[in-house]
């Protein structure tokens, strides 16, 4: 059995990118760790959700603390560093926040982690983080130097397949399988996530959704009953979110392309090829 360590940005972004193959990963009785590197401090948050006396940073912990859970995690931790807010914002350029860490100091931190669990896969981000948000990209940086000072040697970028992202703006458009504001939250369409062939792995997790629609409800402060990630039916939320996408940045894949995807996370780093069992057979996009 392995030891998969998945670093996100923010408490929640490890139930909507990644949650589906934390709780199958931990299913197949692989060992799952998460680190997180702010404890978001700076999300939003309705009026009347903090009990009194209550912080958002305390909420958000308990929130990643039950999410963690329902994904099987055997591992959890902040990294330490606050919430950096928008791209543009003031928040963004403060010191202490996770978008000015020192990158050396912050992957030293997370090397220390990889090497005491005796990672053999790190989940980050691809360059831009998804979607540009300045946590995001600091996490791709970081986790990148963080894989090569402690050796770690199978490297993942989670991240969005943009052609899918894209034909799925088009039938939010063009059908009622979704309200009009589901339109709106697609509009980043076309600079989310990577071109479709740059995509090396796609796991099809929709054996693990309700596991990922828990881990999503468990952020409710962020996630609320009526936002796009919750209000869809059964069938529509397995469409939008029963598959998760990850491009392989080490070992360098082979025997993929046309189409042809690795059908999960577990590879062997000494071959650079597909390993048996919980790795999944290859797929065909889409």
């Amino acid at each position: 059995m392995a030891t998969v360590t998945f670093f996100h940005a923010h408490p929640d972004d490890e139930a909507i990118a990644t949650g589906g193959t934390m709780a199958a990963l931990a299913d197949q009785g692989h060992r799952v760790v998460l680190v997180t590197a702010t404890g978001g401090e700076l999300g939003e948050v309705a009026a009347g959700v903090l009990h009194p006396g209550e912080t958002l940073a305390e909420r958000r912990a308990a929130e990643l603390a039950e999410a963690a859970d329902v994904l099987g995690v055997g591992r959890h931790l902040l990294l330490g560093y606050e919430d950096s807010g928008m791209e543009g914002e003031e928040s963004s350029t403060r010191p202490g926040c996770f978008a000015t860490a020192d990158v050396e100091e912050a992957a030293s931190r997370l090397a220390g982690v990889l090497t005491a669990e005796g990672s053999e896969v790190l989940v980050t981000y691809d360059e831009h983080g998804g979607y540009g948000h300045p946590d995001h990209v600091q996490v791709h940086t970081v986790g990148v130097r963080a894989a090569a000072l402690a050796g770690t040697p199978v490297v993942y970028l989670a991240t969005m397949d943009r052609g899918f992202m894209r034909s799925l703006r088009a039938e939010a458009a063009d059908s009622e399988w979704a309200p009009p504001e589901t339109a709106e939250e697609l509009e980043g369409a076309d600079t989310m996530g990577e071109p479709s062939e740059r995509i090396t792995t796609e796991v099809d997790v929709s054996a693990h959704l309700e596991a990922k629609r828990a881990a999503m409800r468990a952020h409710a402060s962020q996630i609320g009953e009526d936002s796009f990630f919750l209000s869809l039916p059964d069938d529509v939320f397995a469409r939008v979110w029963g598959h998760e996408w990850y491009v392989r940045a080490r070992p360098e894949p082979t025997g993929l392309g046309d189409g042809l995807r690795e059908g999960g996370l577990l590879v062997d780093p000494d071959r650079g090829t597909l390993a048996g069992g919980a790795a999944g057979e290859p797929v065909r996009a889409g």
